[in-house]
């Protein structure tokens, strides 16, 4: 059974949604293992908690 993580910034369900599902279907595409056997893990990290080259994300979308 895959299972995927994904690491990202906050954002809304519905782009949510569309991500598992375009994830999903690469899977069973390159894989041909069935849809239910695919796991995708969203795991959401606020703009204050990462950063990218020495800066806090939340401080470059100012």
């Amino acid at each position: 059974m895959p299972i995927v993580t994904v690491q990202q910034g906050p954002r809304s369900v519905e782009l949510k949604r569309e991500l598992v599902a375009r994830i999903t279907d690469a899977f069973v595409d390159a894989l041909q293992v069935p849809a239910e056997s695919v796991q995708v893990w969203i795991q959401e990290t606020s703009p204050e908690s990462w950063g990218v080259g020495g800066k806090l994300t939340a401080d470059t979308r100012k």
